[in-house]
């Protein structure tokens, strides 16, 4: 057998350096993350799965802390509740609960966060769709080249990769810069 550890390390580098190609994406996503947040918005994020982990990484990260003492920022992780889900899912369909919830609590001023390593969830393109219709800046973090969501946000970062593990490793990776960004900008 061979050893696949370090066949897995180098697909992990080049994927995470193909990342540089895109900074002015980064810095561009970055500061509406934190435009939102000085002006008094919050930050919604979604995602689907592995996507839906990342998404409650980078609310939980808002909301407590990353690597600084802070003043809380708004965030609210839309996978994060079973009972709004269910509700949602059972009375309008699974491709809607991300939608109904930026409805309900995105307001102009916000910004909602998607996390898809495919692009191709319709729950995720309905929400972004939504986002734009509500005023509420939309950024999503995609791989595989994008998928359906392609095209309906306000700013996107596409993964340069098809490998699902190696897309979600750059997506942590990449939020966990956006905090970095946020907390150096936003006022303690």
């Amino acid at each position: 057998m061979e050893p696949i550890l370090p066949k897995l390390v180098a697909d992990a580098c080049q994927t995470m350096q193909s990342l540089l190609a895109q900074q002015e994406v980064f810095e561009r996503i970055a500061a509406t993350l934190v435009n939102a947040l000085s002006r008094g918005g919050k930050i919604l994020t979604c995602g689907n799965g592995g996507s839906a982990a990342d998404a409650l990484h980078l609310a939980e990260e808002l909301v407590g802390r990353y690597n600084r003492s802070r003043r809380s920022l708004p965030a609210v992780c839309l996978n994060a509740d079973p009972t709004l889900l269910t509700c949602i899912g059972n009375d309008f369909g699974f491709d809607e609960v991300f939608a109904r919830q930026v409805e309900g609590l995105g307001a102009e001023g916000d910004a909602l966060v998607c996390f898809s390593s495919s692009g191709d969830s319709t729950n995720i393109v309905r929400a972004l769709k939504t986002a734009r219709n509500h005023g509420v800046k939309s950024i999503a973090l995609l791989g595989k080249g994008g998928g359906k969501a392609k095209g309906a946000a306000d700013l996107e970062f596409i993964v340069a990769s098809s490998d699902t593990a190696r897309i979600q490793e750059a997506h942590t990776l990449l939020l966990h810069a956006l905090l970095e960004r946020v907390e150096q900008s936003v006022a303690s």
